[in-house]
């Protein structure tokens, strides 16, 4: 047996079970011993270790002073974000208290990784220095049930000079440095040729460049690396006739392939519409290399297959053009702000739910297991301002992971899967993008998210499933549109659709587009004051409307200026007349990116719907506040608008506009 088997033994053993209080000393010494053959744990690993601070003597849960990992444990089934009061009275999570306890250690002892884990999932953040903790945002989580897979991943808590984890943290942009470089070298031949540069045809090239680099990497082309290995032994302008070649065969059935190369004849039909569309080439007749060159030799020792496809994509706004960006109102969105999102609107219910009925023992849990499985299956997504695909593809991943969760249950009452048991499909999830190149990457990126949950899937049950061809229709879910022009009933019934979610362009009323200033005008018609609204209202307002007697409920991301002064009457008195409630909201918080020209913008979350829920909530920093009724203030208060009015209640100067650095910006 081999550490692999050691990991899944452990794994096995720990799965659904753990305390805080009398557990977690036992499983860390486990892990230790058997997964990574330390021979005196107790030795290795110091628990309740003491670390003084605000006049009194306070236990770190434990702590490894080799490797300095400060480690914050959890029961099973708690929550490793949300936050708890301490004896302070101060409310923490899990990561801010061993921060805390971090910062009252001693400088040489500080901790170079922390770790909060629940007995299911280890959070993991990286120390940069001594004297300056930032925290990796989100943490690099590494599942209990992964660890057959994953343990070399945690080989930091043994060895001091292991950085795998970092590596892992970094591969997406890395991805993005290999694409970056195929899209630079095009420019160039553009230029050289006195071409008018294509950016739609590079743009589409990436795309599929990624999707055959991935495919390759994931051994969905060949038992071996394949695509790359061809490409490699070829120049010039045959190594581009190659890639045509390659293009047109995955595009095509078996049957219908003719007179193709031996060496491509076993490629996989792939379908979907990745490779549907014809693209016209550059001339490289002249050319000994091509700009897939230098990507094929970074390629070697890149694992494509480990990029995360939620931040995959927002990390392609740097190839945007910056003004272009500015005028579309793009702002990418974090894992971490995206579950902002869907945890309260509905994430966080499917998730308890899904723990009631694994934790009670009923004759009836089989079927009830079932009928969780068809509701995941059931439910239907829109984001009408997708961009890259960030909701949709974080989404998707976390409604697959529950329905794992199920398949995994199962699996243990010794359920046969004849066929493919994954139920939840994403032709579910639909999205509108007015930029093409937007379009392909989220088509992209739920295709790669597809793969990497079914790939989870063969694990739970021990079998391989068939992923291609790719269903002909998915690629017709995600639109290329402009979503305030588009009846979102055409691509999604009402009768269908559960939730709209997403982070709509923001654009403040002085820099938007005569375009946009349309969209708004035929938006807001018969709304007085909509003129001094942001772009992104459009959205609140053409959900507003769409979800008139229904039971959809919707949850966007947005400025914060939404909720504030002269913005308010207008947007909102609409809203409530529309019978529409805010059932959650999150007030100001700063703007957190996976881009690398990071949105400077404060935000808020608001989740409304015509149907009132009987708790909300009112989210303010990591405080959750119960609320009877949520203000267009994003205050437990009954509504009032403050109105604007031109003349002063007493008698003062007259002033004719409020604070703005007018001036010049003096």
């Amino acid at each position: 047996m081999g550490q692999r088997d050691d990991a899944r033994i452990f794994a096995a053993d720990w799965n659904g079970r753990g305390d805080e209080k009398s557990d977690y000393q036992n499983f860390w010494r486990a892990l230790l011993s058997n997964v990574f053959y330390i021979t005196e744990p107790e030795k290795f690993i110091k628990f309740e270790k003491r670390v003084s601070f605000d006049k009194r003597t306070h236990f770190i849960d434990a702590f490894i002073p080799s490797t300095r990992v400060l480690i914050e444990q959890k029961s099973f089934g708690e929550s490793l974000s949300n936050p708890e009061r301490q004896s302070d009275g101060e409310r923490l999570t899990p990561f801010e208290q061993a921060l805390r306890y971090a910062e009252n250690m001693e400088f040489h002892e500080r901790p170079r990784w922390i770790v909060t884990c629940n007995f299911s999932e280890f959070h993991i953040y990286y120390v940069q220095n001594f004297f300056l903790y930032i925290e990796i945002s989100p943490p690099v989580i590494v599942k209990l049930e992964d660890l057959p897979d994953d343990y070399k991943r945690l080989k930091f808590l043994v060895d001091p000079d292991d950085t795998t984890i970092l590596e892992d943290v970094n591969i997406s942009k890395e991805a993005l440095k290999i694409v970056g470089g195929v899209r630079d070298s095009f420019v160039k031949i553009y230029e050289r040729q006195r071409l008018q540069t294509s950016y739609e045809f590079i743009y589409k090239f990436c795309v599929r460049l990624v999707f055959c680099f991935y495919a390759d990497d994931a051994f969905l082309f060949h038992t071996q690396k394949y695509f790359a290995d061809y490409l490699n032994k070829l120049r010039g302008g045959a190594q581009i006739d190659a890639i045509k070649n390659i293009f047109d065969v995955l595009n095509t059935p078996n049957n219908l392939r003719g007179n193709v190369d031996v060496a491509l004849q076993n490629l996989p039909y792939v379908n979907g519409g990745l490779f549907a569309e014809k693209i016209s080439f550059p001339d490289f007749k002249d050319y000994y290399t091509t700009p897939i060159d230098g990507a094929l030799i970074a390629n070697k020792n890149f694992h494509w297959e480990k990029i995360n496809p939620t931040i995959f994509g927002s990390l392609f706004e740097s190839a945007l053009n910056p003004v272009e960006r500015r005028q579309g109102g793009m702002h990418y969105t974090s894992p971490e702000n995206i579950h902002k999102v869907i945890d309260p609107l509905f994430l966080d219910d499917l998730a308890a739910e899904l723990k009631s009925i694994k934790h009670h023992r009923t004759k009836n849990r089989r079927q009830k297991l079932i009928d969780f499985q068809d509701k995941l299956a059931s439910l239907v997504f829109l984001d009408p301002a997708c961009g890259s695909g960030n909701f949709l593809t974080e989404t998707y991943l976390s409604i697959r992971a529950l329905e794992n969760e199920v398949i995994r249950e199962l699996d243990k009452m010794d359920a046969l899967f004849h066929d493919n048991p994954v139920k939840v499909s994403i032709k579910n999830f639909f999205g509108i993008e007015i930029d093409p190149f937007a379009v392909a990457i989220a088509r992209l990126a739920m295709v790669i998210s597809e793969h990497q949950m079914l790939h989870k899937t063969e694990k739970i049950i021990h079998q391989d499933l068939k992923f291609f061809p790719l269903d002909k229709e998915y690629h017709q879910n995600i639109i290329c549109a402009n979503a305030l022009q588009t009846d979102w009933a055409t691509l999604v019934p009402k009768d269908k659709l559960c939730y709209i979610i997403g982070n709509p362009p923001f654009v403040g009323k002085s820099y938007q587009t005569p375009e946009q200033k349309s969209d708004m005008q035929k938006i807001f018609v018969g709304v007085k004051g909509y003129g001094n609204l942001d772009y992104v209202t459009s959205w609140y307002k053409k959900a507003a409307d769409f979800i008139h007697g229904t039971k959809i409920e919707c949850a966007f991301v947005s400025t914060n200026s939404i909720c504030q002064g002269i913005a308010v009457p207008p947007l909102w008195n609409f809203m409530f007349n529309a019978k529409v409630h805010i059932n959650f909201a999150r007030r100001t918080f700063k703007w957190q990116s996976e881009s690398e020209s990071m949105a400077a913008v404060h935000c808020v979350i608001i989740g409304f719907a015509v149907k009132s829920r009987r708790k909300k909530f009112i989210y303010d920093g990591d405080i959750e506040i119960p609320a009877q009724n949520i203000n267009s203030y994003l205050l437990d208060a009954p509504q009032v608008f403050i109105q604007y009015r031109s003349d002063p209640l007493c008698n003062v100067p007259p002033m004719n506009v409020g604070v703005m650095p007018c001036d010049g910006g003096n």
